[in-house]
């Protein structure tokens, strides 16, 4: 019959007991520490990513960019912009565990930028804090989050059409960092035309 316990010296250790052969054999050993929760940590770095994504499709634009429509059924950039602050906001809710969908009141293309870092911030210093997620990481990846990079691509292919291409860049090779969440961002690495 086997007993442990665990005792506070310096580390957590856990001391346990057995009888064998009509021994007692102890044994100590350091207790497990804490994993970070990696898909946590993936979400971090894929908000990070947007961050970065995000910040090359926003700079430098036209003033007409904004508006611009490649049809009469397509969302213009701004309204695209605004969308994805409200997919960051809705990330957020669900994360605390409280789902709020909101569709806010469209903003100029600057204070719809600034609102999309600022969404991006909130939701990376609650994802970096010890609060619990309310919903699975997975979920909010698979939901808001890809979302929000799918109308990136969205908006860069739309500086493409409207004669206002950024260069291409290898991601693979970019100055990401985790918890750099905010408008300014690294120079791009390795870009291309």
């Amino acid at each position: 019959m086997a007993s442990c316990r665990r005792l506070e010296i310096g580390d957590m250790l856990t001391t346990c007991s057995a009888k064998f052969g009509g021994k007692i054999l102890r044994m100590s050993t350091p207790a497990q520490t804490p994993i970070p929760d990696s898909s946590r940590q993936l979400l971090r770095h894929t908000i990070a990513t947007l961050a970065y994504r995000g910040g090359k499709a926003l700079r430098g634009v036209s003033d007409e960019f904004p508006g611009f429509h490649a049809s009469e059924t397509t969302r213009t950039p701004v309204q695209i912009l605004a969308h994805m602050g409200d997919l960051l906001d809705w990330a957020l809710s669900m994360a605390k565990g409280k789902q709020v969908w909101r569709d806010s009141v469209q903003l100029p293309w600057a204070a719809e930028a600034e609102r999309f870092f600022t969404s991006l911030k909130a939701f990376d210093a609650y994802l970096a804090s010890d609060s619990p997620m309310n919903t699975p990481a997975e979920k909010l990846f698979q939901g808001p989050v890809a979302d929000a990079l799918t109308h990136v691509g969205q908006l860069m292919m739309l500086r493409r059409m409207a004669g206002a291409p950024p260069r291409g860049e290898n991601y693979f090779v970019a100055d990401i960092v985790t918890g750099r969440v905010g408008s300014e961002q690294s120079a791009p690495v390795r870009e291309f035309d």
